[in-house]
């Protein structure tokens, strides 16, 4: 009989089918009563958005992982582009750290990653120390082509079979490589169909070694990407608007007649009268109706796409059934990026720090993970490789620039009060839209950005290249419509941060000034800091947070606060470090617009670190010390 777990998290107790009990006694394996170390299969879409609720279109993946395993809802990727975000996610690093961040040589793709060194410090390779076999099929990375496959070969698998640029993308003229042997061609035959085949005979040898060693399963569809036809092997440095020929996603025939009226949620932010954001998206034009039903069409191919990876979850879990290593294997399901179509008047595409392009689906199941539990703590790609190597039983790595995810109930009950609230988003180089109407290649679409999530607040702060701004309040303004950082904006006349650290800063702000508490928040009242305070403490995190290693990562204002008091935007607001964060903090900018992560054009690094008050004990006296 199914088990439904209500786990309540405003409280002390976890109730369990109506029954409460103490967190304390929570403590539940992640591995099963056999001892033996878990089986891990690893379920990786391409572009699945959130947002635009594709998930509500997979009936099997509700039915085997979100009902019987928990869902994070604020699941990010920190790079919302193929390759990069892949990088991060089998490296546990930030794009900043991997230097991949471009699906394309010379910024990024295949020969970026094995350029860096990665091709031997990555997750299949760390596995396999810790005793597994290693498969992966489908698509690994951009880039990975028919020429430079073997070049070298990537490293870390007991069995892969690869799709292989410039086929990847074509649903129905795919390339594939297995192992060491040659690229051979499926033209003709569905590629999805095709994993799926490659999946189970990897999943069957899996199963047969198990009791000896467990097995990591990676299963990486294309869909529900753009079909896309790449005019050249190797796109290296030179890509215009003619470098591909992208239309939607192609669906096995059996599920054409799918979806016949579904279209793109018309939410708040769908192809609004008012443009939305900065840079080259405040001058997008407002799509016509041949145009919406163009893009209505596209998300229409996106959901059939889908159906062929749905019906992969239903025979995986099917197959670990029959074999008696259901409860003993870990599922996971997400995706590289989330994805756009009409939202702020964009094209279909991805690359934008917009809700629904960087948060993400994440589903797991497996032993000891709650049951239809839906979870709102923060976590990223960048945690995903420490969660597997936790579940692996081997150590993990002091270099990691994220966290292991917590998965048990009260693991997830504690992490409420003690999980990170950032995710640190980075974006180099161009953009280009995937559907047929405004395709254009835009230029200087590089941008820093802090996502941050409490309890009682929500922000989105990106600055861009061209040193434009936007902060965004999803608490009160879940679609991102309202920029508070406008300059027509009636709550802010004059932009502050590029002068709060200036000469000039000594003079008073036209800024709000409502006298606050010691935390700038007022007694009783919903979370709303004045922005005079409320920036420099976003910008000094995300001061910190682009340029980031390690622990600087996971654990920001600790390295701010070394005294460990201020771990949230609560305590930071408090009116002490006022002059610390709104005087003595450098502020984040570049000095030119790149294509890439290039060190020198990004401006100043390194922040003020906090060391107390003065020995005086003076209200805002603090002493701190530079970190570079």
């Amino acid at each position: 009989m199914k088990i439904w777990r209500d786990l309540a998290f405003s409280g002390l107790l976890i109730r369990l089918n109506g029954e409460s009990w103490a967190a304390s006694d929570a403590q539940q394996p992640l591995v099963a009563s056999t001892g033996r170390k878990p089986n891990i299969v690893f379920i990786l879409s391409d572009d699945q958005d959130l947002h635009m609720d594709s998930l509500s279109y997979m009936p099997f993946l509700k039915q085997h992982l979100t009902d019987y395993g928990t869902t994070f809802n604020r699941h990010y990727c920190t790079n919302a582009l193929c390759c990069p975000s892949r990088v991060s996610l089998w490296t546990g690093k930030a794009a900043h750290n991997t230097n991949v961040t471009d699906v394309n040589p010379p910024y990024g793709g295949y020969p970026k990653f094995a350029s860096q060194g990665f091709n031997s410090a990555y997750l299949p390779i760390w596995l396999q120390e810790a005793g597994y076999n290693t498969y992966y099929v489908g698509k690994l990375f951009n880039a990975q082509t028919v020429d430079n496959y073997h070049s070298p070969h990537a490293a870390g698998w007991t069995g892969s079979d690869f799709l292989l640029d410039p086929y990847t993308y074509e649903y129905l003229n795919a390339t594939f490589q297995r192992n060491h042997d040659h690229p051979v061609s499926y033209e003709g035959r569905y590629s999805a169909d095709v994993i799926a085949e490659k999946a189970y005979g990897f999943l069957e040898g899996g199963l047969r070694s198990a009791a000896q060693k467990p097995f990591f399963l990676v299963i990486a569809p294309t869909a529900p990407h753009s079909n896309v036809h790449i005019n050249d092997n190797l796109i290296d440095g030179n890509f215009t608007e003619k470098s591909v020929i992208q239309s939607p996603p192609v669906s096995a025939e059996r599920h054409k007649h799918l979806f016949a009226d579904a279209k793109v949620p018309r939410t708040k932010h769908f192809n609004p009268k008012e443009p939305h954001g900065v840079s080259w998206i405040s001058r997008l034009p407002e799509q016509n109706e041949t145009n919406i039903d163009f893009n209505d069409h596209f998300y229409r191919s996106r959901l059939r796409a889908l159906q062929s990876v749905d019906e992969m979850i239903d025979s995986v879990v099917s197959r670990l059934q029959e074999a008696g290593a259901l409860e003993n294997t870990f599922i996971f399901y997400t995706t590289d990026n989330g994805y756009h179509i009409g939202q702020h008047r964009l094209q279909p595409g991805k690359q934008c720090a917009f809700e629904e392009d960087i948060n993400v689906p994440l589903v797991v199941r497996g032993p000891g993970i709650p049951e239809g539990l839906a979870s709102d703590i923060v976590t990223s790609h960048t945690d995903l490789a420490p969660t597997l190597m936790r579940l692996a039983g081997t150590a993990l790595r002091d270099d990691f620039d994220g966290t292991s995810i917590p998965l048990t109930a009260p693991e997830l009950q504690e992490a409420v009060e003690t999980r990170q609230e950032h995710v640190n988003v980075e974006m180099w180089g161009i953009i280009m839209s995937e559907g047929k109407y405004g395709s254009v290649l835009y230029p200087n679409h590089t941008y820093k950005a802090l996502r941050l999530v409490g309890q009682d607040y929500s922000y989105l702060y990106t600055m861009w290249c061209s040193g434009e701004h936007e902060l965004y309040d999803l608490v009160t303004d879940p679609y991102e419509t309202h920029n508070l950082l406008a300059h027509d904006t009636s709550n802010l006349t004059t932009f502050a941060l590029p002068y709060i650290h200036s000469a000039e800063a000594q003079a008073p702000l036209n800024l709000p000034t409502t006298t606050f508490s010691t935390a700038h928040t007022p007694n009783n009242t919903t979370f709303n800091p004045p922005l005079i305070h409320l920036l420099p403490r976003l910008d000094t995190l995300l001061m910190l947070l682009k340029t980031c290693k390690a622990r600087q990562c996971t654990h920001p204002w600790e390295i701010l606060h070394p005294a460990g008091d201020v771990r949230n935007l609560h305590d930071a607001l408090r009116a002490e470090y006022d002059d610390f964060y709104e005087r003595q903090q450098q502020r984040v900018e570049f000095s030119r617009c790149e294509k890439g992560y290039i060190k020198e054009s990004e401006g100043p690094e390194g922040v003020v670190v906090w060391r107390g008050v003065d020995e005086i004990g003076v209200r805002g006296g603090g002493r701190w010390e530079h970190l570079v």
